[in-house]
């Protein structure tokens, strides 16, 4: 059913319930009172609505002008400032124009030292280069006198080398032979020493050593020998002794021992000269050192 056929039905049936029913003719028509605005209540409504909508007009227009008259004092103070900014900026203006022409005209300074600096250099580094060429032909100069004199040097130590050489070679004959004479120089001390100051006897003893125990193969073997109440000590005289050498006399010791089933009491080297790694060899194999012959007579 729609709004229609509702007004349709009302129409038609609204004038007959009224008529059968008292009350609700009553409670129809307080129903439409209550609904229903006077004018005289309006007109109070629509004035007090008026008086409203005036005093909130004349508080949004208070709003207004005190608003505005914030506005005109904040476009005073922005006035103010500004006014202060174009000053500031006024100034900073004539600084910077001032420190400009400065600065130009420090630059013109800068640039006239600077051309002046550039002369200074230009002519010291002329200079340079005429004391640098004159020093390069003195360098040549003198490294062709170099040049000569090292060619005169190598020269003069060839022949020096040469002269070495044949001296070398006539100083080894000569030590070999020195050595030689040397050897029985000591021999000959120690013999006259021990013989004739502590009447010991001194043997020159040289045997074959057939087995080879010596010197790995069969070959004579020569030893020195002291003899003294009883005791037996086997001598090596040398003008040098070096580890090899050491070692061999302890072999001739052993050989010795060996041939005559008799051990040393004491075994002793005398030598002037006596390598250092052969003295290590002597105390490890108990032998002693006695660097000259007159050293010999502690023995006694």
């Amino acid at each position: 059913m729609n709004i229609t056929e509702i007004k349709q039905l009302l129409e038609a049936e609204v004038p007959l319930i009224l008529q059968e029913s008292p009350g609700f003719k009553e409670w129809l028509q307080d129903f439409i009172r209550r609904q229903t605005i006077s004018r005289e209540s309006f007109d109070e409504r629509f004035d007090r609505v008026l008086n409203e909508l005036a005093a909130d007009r004349e508080n949004q227009r208070r709003h207004w002008d005190e608003q505005e008259l914030k506005w005109a004092e904040q476009s005073r103070k922005w006035d103010e400032n500004n006014q202060k900014w174009v000053e500031q900026n006024r100034k900073w203006d004539e600084l910077r124009d001032e420190d400009s022409k400065k600065w130009e005209e420090q630059n013109r300074k800068w640039d006239e030292l600077r051309d002046e600096d550039s002369k200074k250099w230009e002519e010291q580094n002329r200079k340079w280069d005429e004391l640098r060429d004159e020093d390069s032909k003195k360098w040549e100069e003198q490294n062709r006198k170099w040049d000569e004199q090292n060619r005169k040097w190598d020269e003069t130590l060839k022949e020096i080398r040469s002269i070495k050489t044949k001296s070398e070679q006539g100083i080894g004959a000569l030590g070999a032979r020195w050595g030689i004479a040397s050897e029985a120089s000591f021999r000959a001390a120690l013999k006259g020493i021990l013989e004739d100051s502590f009447g010991v006897q001194v043997l020159n003893v040289n045997e074959f050593d057939d087995e080879g125990i010596v010197f790995g193969r069969p070959d004579q073997v020569e030893l020195d020998i002291i003899l003294m109440n009883g005791m037996l000590i086997l001598c090596e005289l040398k003008s040098s002794m070096s580890k090899g050498d050491m070692y061999i006399f302890e072999r001739k010791v052993r050989y010795y021992e060996k041939r005559h089933h008799r051990i040393a009491d004491r075994r002793i080297v005398v030598s002037p000269m006596v390598d250092a790694k052969a003295k290590e060899v002597a105390k490890t194999l108990g032998i002693e050192i006695f660097s000259y012959s007159e050293d010999v007579t502690g023995l006694v």
